[in-house]
C-alpha cells in the first residue's frame, strides 16, 4: 500500500461518495473525510467503504473543512478530491509513478509532459490572477488537469480546459487560507504538473448545473458586499452588460467554445450571466 492519503470535504454526496471513494481506494493508504453533517447517507456510504469519516459543521467556506481533513491526514502524500470527481487508472498510475521518484526524476518527468505548453499558459493565467503560485525548492504539490463533464459531454473548449486543480501535496507543505471561495492552496515549494485528468462531474443534469450556479452566485454576491462594491450607475453597467459580454466573446468564441456544441453555447452562456445574477443578489443584500 502507498504512502498515499485521500481526503474529501462532503455534504449531501450520497449520490458521488462511493462512486468517487472507489476511484481511489486501490492506491490510498487511508481516506479520511469531513463531513459538514449531511443529512442523507453520505457518512452511512463513506464509512461502509472503509474511510474515516469526522462529521462537524458545514461553514460557507468550504475549504474550512478540507483544511480540516488536510490536517488529519498521514500520509506523506495527500491528494486531496471533491465528491463528484473520478480518478482514473491512468491517473491513478502516474500519482503513485510521480510520489514514488526523487526530485531529479520529477524534474526530468515534468520536462517530457505532451501537453506543458498548455499547462504553462493555464497557470500563467492563474498566476496573474491570484499571484504567484509555489515556492523555491523541492517539489511539494502537483496541478492536476481536469476534464469537467456538462449535460452529457467532458467540455474541451471555452477555456474550460484544463482547469488545472493543485490537488496532490506534500504532507505539511500545503494548506488552505479559508479567506476567500476562489482561493488557491498555498504550497511552501515548487509546483508541478501531472499529464492524466481528473473526471469532473459537476454537471451530469441542467438542475443540478442550476443549483450549483445559484451557490456560487450567492457567494459572488456575499463577496461583493465584503469588499464594498458600489452600488451605482457605473457597478451595474460593467456587472449586467460589460463583463457579461466580454466572458461570452472569451469563451465562445476566442475559445472556440462553439466546438463543444450546444453544450458549449449553454455553458459559456450560464457563465457570463453569473456577474448579472450576482450583483444582482448584491443589490438586495
Amino acid at each position: 500500500m502507498q504512502d498515499l492519503s485521500v481526503i474529501l470535504a462532503t455534504y449531501n454526496e450520497e449520490a458521488n461518495i462511493a462512486e468517487c471513494i472507489n476511484s481511489v481506494k486501490d492506491i490510498a493508504s487511508e481516506i479520511i473525510i469531513v463531513d459538514g453533517t449531511s443529512t442523507d447517507r453520505t457518512v452511512e456510504i463513506a464509512k461502509s467503504l472503509g474511510a474515516r469519516v469526522i462529521v462537524t459543521s458545514n461553514p460557507p467556506i468550504f475549504h474550512i473543512n478540507k483544511q480540516k481533513a488536510l490536517d488529519n491526514a498521514k500520509g506523506r502524500w495527500i491528494l486531496q478530491l471533491d465528491a463528484d470527481e473520478r480518478v482514473t487508472k491512468e491517473l491513478a498510475k502516474e500519482i503513485i509513478h510521480v510520489i514514488e521518484m526523487n526530485e531529479e526524476e520529477i524534474e526530468k518527468y515534468e520536462t517530457t509532459l505532451p501537453s506543458k505548453r498548455l499547462f504553462a499558459r493555464h497557470q500563467q493565467l492563474l498566476e496573474n490572477r491570484d499571484g504567484h503560485i509555489g515556492k523555491e525548492g523541492s517539489y511539494a504539490a502537483f496541478f492536476i488537469p481536469r476534464l469537467n463533464y456538462f449535460l452529457g459531454k467532458y467540455l474541451r473548449y471555452g477555456g474550460v480546459y484544463p482547469d488545472g486543480v493543485i490537488r496532490l501535496v506534500r504532507k505539511g507543505k500545503a494548506q488552505f487560507p479559508c479567506i476567500d471561495v476562489h482561493e488557491q492552496i498555498a504550497v511552501e515549494g515548487k509546483v508541478g504538473w501531472l499529464q492524466h485528468p481528473l473526471l469532473h462531474k459537476d454537471s451530469p443534469t441542467f438542475s443540478r448545473y442550476i443549483a450549483r450556479n445559484n451557490r456560487y452566485t450567492d457567494l459572488m454576491a456575499k463577496e461583493f458586499a465584503h469588499k464594498h462594491l458600489p452600488k451605482n450607475i457605473k457597478s451595474m453597467v460593467e456587472y449586467m452588460i460589460v463583463r457579461p459580454i466580454q466572458w461570452f466573446v472569451l469563451t465562445f468564441i476566442r475559445h472556440k467554445g462553439f466546438l463543444d456544441g450546444w453544450q458549449g453555447f449553454v455553458f459559456s452562456w450560464y457563465s457570463a450571466r453569473r456577474f448579472a445574477v450576482a450583483y444582482l443578489k448584491y443589490l438586495y443584500i
